[in-house]
């Protein structure tokens, strides 16, 4: 696959991070994958340190994105000079993220550019998983290596869990940050038709975000200029969305509806006892869409691992991969990540 821009010049225009003397040189790729739907193509990107020479099976992972916001602007958002795929690709790691169609730079379906209640919701998990499958497919291809490792945040632990089930043997290891999982309380389901998409604006992505946090605990939670980064950043990968006022990021609906088909009725897309891969699932205390309840029980669920963790981080919430304490989750999973365990010794 070709990529769309070489390494070098893709560190010209600032893709790359910046390393100290003592910090490997980052090359970053990018490529769009077709699908096997006609016109559909997913956007792949790729960092490695530049003196990486051999690329082993235990040191390879992608990442998947959420319900709302594409894969980039938070898992290589840079923030006080480091992304977290900085992070892992700086432990020696060959690291890719993924946008599902719809989302970020992938092609986003016709039915986008319509008023959203012209179409049905796009954008199914069950697509998503297909569009993970191509993602993995296209990796394990190019650097000749059997299996990787997955990493999912928020809807991105259905669609990483969902397609371990389906492939254990491509799986070295499976990391879910924010596990989403059926409620311990009965939930409202509404019945309004959804449509293709819909719209998210800078001032609802700050609430929902400090949404469950203490009134005390708010002020410090992101520090200064980092939510304004973020939003910068993902609100621009929707040009049409960004140019109205106020800006919009236009989100496909697929995974609501689903919530609205499956989760919100207590049916699950599938079973973590189905996972066979080492597992780690990591959730911060006040994440206020995916509550602690959902991550203890999709913990009991994972019964066929060879072995499994749970990491709770404290202040913190669904979005703690952009907090004050984002470092907490990046060391715990890298040592997750890093670790040979032998079962039985």
């Amino acid at each position: 696959m070709k990529a769309l821009l070489p390494a070098s010049a893709a560190c010209l225009l600032g893709v790359c991070a910046v390393a100290s003397a003592a910090e490997p040189k980052l090359v970053t790729e990018e490529f769009m994958l077709p699908t096997a739907d006609p016109g559909i193509s997913i956007y792949v990107r790729n960092k490695h340190p530049a003196n990486l020479k051999t690329v082993r099976s235990d040191r390879v992972l992608l990442y998947v994105h959420g319900a709302t916001y594409p894969a980039e602007t938070a898992f290589d958002l840079e923030l006080n000079g480091l992304s977290w795929m900085d992070y892992i690709a700086r432990h020696g790691y060959d690291v890719y993220l993924v946008d599902v169609r719809g989302y970020g730079k992938s092609t986003r379906p016709p039915q986008m550019d319509q008023p959203p209640q012209q179409n049905e919701p796009i954008a199914r998990t069950e697509a998503a998983v297909r569009d993970v499958g191509t993602a993995v497919d296209f990796i394990l291809k190019r650097r000749a290596v059997p299996k990787l490792d997955l990493l999912g945040w928020s809807w991105g632990t259905v669609t990483m869990g969902w397609y371990t089930t389906q492939h254990n043997e491509r799986v070295q290891k499976l990391v879910l940050l924010a596990p989403l999982w059926l409620s311990d309380s009965p939930r409202a389901v509404t019945t309004a038709r959804l449509g293709a998409y819909r719209t998210v604006t800078r001032a609802a992505a700050k609430a929902r975000w400090l949404a469950g946090v203490p009134a005390d605990k708010q002020a410090d939670l992101i520090p200064a200029g980092w939510f304004d980064t973020w939003a910068d950043a993902t609100f621009a990968t929707d040009p049409v969305g960004n140019a109205q006022t106020p800006a919009v990021l236009r989100a496909p609906n697929g995974v609501m509806a689903d919530n609205q088909d499956y989760w919100g009725r207590g049916t699950a897309l599938y079973d973590p006892a189905d996972i066979r891969v080492p597992t780690l699932l990591a959730h911060a205390e006040w994440d206020a869409d995916l509550p602690s309840s959902m991550f203890y029980a999709y913990f009991a669920k994972l019964v066929h691992t060879p072995y499994k963790r749970a990491v709770q981080i404290g202040e913190g919430t669904h979005s703690v991969l952009m907090e004050k304490n984002r470092m907490q989750l990046f060391e715990e999973v890298q040592q997750f990540l890093d670790a040979t365990v032998q079962i039985g010794h």
